[in-house]
């Protein structure tokens, strides 16, 4: 579905008060827990309204710079980043998920701070150049799946001004041309954005979805099988309908003892959880 977050931006400053490093971003996180009675649950924890930095440091050539958040009930979230002669690259992700925190983790067995450590797939950025990703992407380990849109970064920035030279994720690549019309890119983009019909066309009704088969995998055996069309109906200022396209979704999710989670990523920051 569709969950509220908010977005962070975290501006640091070096001894002589000079932009050092630079971010502003959106994320949320799927967290699949063990509950009392032994089931799985996969919960969202998002982004609260109030959020800190404290921990985050400009880093050197010796030194990383470290980006990091706190927010909510004892939740923090951090990446290391690396320095060379011409580049700078994440290193790695740090989140820390606090589960007594009862409104995202109800009946949790396990109690207390989970940690969990990843690698940065991003590759190397220019100096003097800040990361953009505009459309989702995803970073998952373990029980958990990390998604971030709407990104800018640079660190190490020279002369304390944020670069006007961008270098883009693949997911902001133009491609070629679909041969399905390309309903869900084309409005459900991290900020909704409305295309205008051709002058001379009236707008066509937005037709049946296509049928999916999505599956997922317990060892070498199938857990789960979903043949299904899906249709999202959004009331905002209007209704939108929006077609999940089978060709552009990845399927993943968890198989317990006595439940199953499916999770669907269309890559544009639309998230199914079933």
């Amino acid at each position: 579905g569709f969950f509220q977050s908010y977005a962070v931006e975290v501006d640091i400053k070096d001894a002589s008060n000079a932009t050092c490093l630079y971010a502003n971003w959106m994320m949320r996180f799927l967290i699949t827990y063990e509950s009392n009675n032994g089931d799985y649950k996969t919960t969202t924890l998002n982004l609260s309204s109030s959020v800190t930095h404290n921990g985050s440091v400009c880093g050197n050539d010796t030194q990383a710079a470290v980006v990091a958040v706190q927010f909510g009930e004892g939740h923090s979230w951090s990446i290391n980043i690396t320095k060379t002669n011409e580049t700078y690259q994440g290193d790695f992700i740090t989140l820390t998920y606090n589960t007594n925190d009862t409104a995202v983790f109800p009946d949790a067995k396990r109690k207390g701070p989970v940690t969990v450590l990843m690698k940065d797939p991003a590759h190397p950025v220019q100096l003097n150049t800040v990361f953009v990703c505009h459309n989702s992407f995803v970073v998952e380990e373990k029980n958990t799946t990390q998604i971030f849109w709407n990104v800018t970064v640079q660190a190490f920035v020279q002369n304390g001004t944020v670069s006007k030279k961008e270098t883009r994720c693949p997911a902001d690549t133009p491609t070629s041309a679909p041969t399905v019309p390309p309903t869900i890119a084309n409005v459900t983009t991290a900020s909704t954005t409305t295309l205008s019909p051709a002058p001379t066309t009236a707008p066509k009704p937005v037709e049946n979805p296509d049928t999916g088969n999505y599956s997922l995998k317990s060892g070498n055996k199938t857990c789960f099988l979903a043949t299904v069309g899906l249709q999202l109906n959004v009331s905002q200022d209007k209704p939108l309908l929006i077609n999940i396209n089978p060709k552009t979704t990845v399927a993943d999710g968890t198989c317990g003892n006595t439940t199953a989670t499916l999770k669907l990523n269309d890559g544009n920051s639309t998230l199914i959880g079933f």
